[in-house]
C-alpha cells in the first residue's frame, strides 16, 4: 500500500541530515566569525586576544565534530 512513498525512517534520516548539514553550516560560519574577532580584539591586549583565540578554536572543533559526523553519513560538503 505504501508504493511510491519513502518509507518512514528514510524520511525522518533525510530531516536528520538537513539538520545536521544546518548545524555545520551554522558552526562553520560562527567559526569564521570568532577567527575573525582574534584580529579585531588584537589591539586590546594579551588578555582578549587569549579569550578570542580560545573561543576560536572552540567554534572550530564544534564545526569539525559536525563535519566528522556529516563524513560518517556519507555527506560530503566540499566546495
Amino acid at each position: 500500500m505504501n508504493a511510491g512513498r519513502p518509507a518512514p525512517t528514510s524520511v525522518n534520516q533525510s530531516v536528520a541530515h538537513a539538520e545536521l548539514i544546518a548545524s555545520f553550516k551554522r558552526a562553520e560560519e560562527d567559526a569564521a566569525h570568532k577567527f575573525g574577532l582574534i584580529k579585531a580584539v588584537a589591539k586590546k591586549g594579551p588578555k582578549a586576544m587569549q579569550a578570542a583565540v580560545e573561543t576560536a578554536a572552540k567554534a572550530a572543533k564544534r564545526r569539525d565534530s559536525y563535519a566528522k559526523k556529516l563524513d560518517v553519513l556519507g555527506v560530503s560538503l566540499k566546495d
